[in-house]
């Protein structure tokens, strides 16, 4: 029988290894640069020939940062975890399949945190929502919505780990090799702020919730995750104990290491580098951005002169109303009910 987290769209469209990440971030930030640089030269030839475009690395650590201010904003408005965690995982899922040069990642974070409220169902009013934020408007949400929910592949539902860290610490309770003397509540919560800091890693996107939970309590407590895991493992025969262990080391390594927010001196740079090199297409008011709204518009009253002509030789071809019978088809349509009596 399939576990019921592999039939999930998160094990399914969201599950890379660190190889695929890089690669796709990589290509992702390749593209825009190429994009960019074509529209800086369509507007004024050997105008991108000084400009210094960001790559991969310096488009996540600045994702990163927003991911720090998801917290901050929580507490703020005090959104329960599940939204929290929600709009992070959204955050990195979105930057899968966009780039902060297209698309500075302030709105979206501010989007990505309003959708999960609705998806978590812990709903805020739009109105309430942005006058709680300086320098925020409605439409800096609502313009990003449906472009962050496509770009989720409306794919909503997220499997969490502190989730499955609760599941973990309740699994504890009732072994009878764990006393309650060996499991103080203080580990849980010290497995859970490590949970916290397995957000601002990849961890998510590479290993399981429960894998990245087991690492959480590992890195608390080393003797009970390993009371659990002897206890899952006596009943299963397919798990490997060195391929647990090996995953497990590994997020480990990745929240101790990298499991912290940037240094906001090196984002800063960054950030004032994005300025500059920021698709022109998407900064309003400039040339670019008329020129591909005219021709969206272009294209847009094309598609409705389409639509108007096809509606006008309809009506003026056939019966609006659709054309009767003819005696044959009646005939034919007579004899079927006939046969249907019989």
């Amino acid at each position: 029988m399939t576990p019921l987290y592999e039939a999930s769209t998160q094990f399914k469209s969201w599950r890379f290894s660190p190889e695929q990440l890089a690669l796709t971030r990589a290509a992702l930030n390749s593209a825009a640069v190429a994009a960019i640089r074509k529209t800086f030269e369509a507007d004024e030839l050997g105008s991108s020939a000084n400009v210094s475009f960001l790559d991969s690395r310096e488009e996540h650590l600045l994702v990163k940062l927003y991911i720090t201010k998801i917290p901050q904003l929580c507490g703020h408005f005090r959104f329960p975890e599940e939204v929290e965690a929600t709009a992070i995982t959204y955050l990195k899922r979105f930057y899968l399949r966009n780039t902060v040069m297209d698309w500075h990642p302030k709105n979206v974070m501010l989007t990505a945190l309003f959708l999960a409220t609705k998806t978590t169902n812990n709903p805020i009013s739009l109105d309430s929502y942005t006058s709680n934020i300086p320098r925020t408007s409605p439409s800096d949400v609502l313009d990003l919505e449906f472009l962050v929910a496509q770009s989720l592949s409306f794919e909503f539902a997220v499997w969490h780990s502190h989730r499955a860290l609760w599941g973990l610490w309740l699994d504890l309770q009732s072994l009878s090799c764990v006393s309650e003397d060996q499991r103080p509540k203080d580990v849980y919560e010290i497995a859970l702020k490590h949970v916290r800091n397995s957000r601002f890693t990849d961890a998510e996107l590479v290993y399981a919730p429960s894998q990245i939970a087991l690492a959480a309590l590992s890195l608390a407590s080393p003797p009970l995750a390993q009371k659990w895991l002897d206890s899952k493992l006596s009943g299963a025969s397919d798990a490997s104990p060195e391929t647990i262990k090996s995953a497990v080391d590994e997020i480990k390594t990745m929240i101790t290491h990298t499991g912290n927010p940037p240094d906001v001196e090196g984002v800063r740079e960054v950030d004032r580098r994005l300025k500059l090199c920021k698709n022109p297409e998407k900064v309003v008011g400039s040339k670019a951005y008329l020129a591909r709204k005219s021709e969206e518009e272009r294209k847009a009253e094309a598609k409705r002169n389409k639509k108007a002509e096809e509606v006008r030789r309809a009506l003026e071809g056939d019966d609006p109303f659709g054309s009767g019978l003819n005696e044959s088809q009646h005939t034919t349509r007579t004899d079927e009910l006939d046969d249907d009596d019989d």
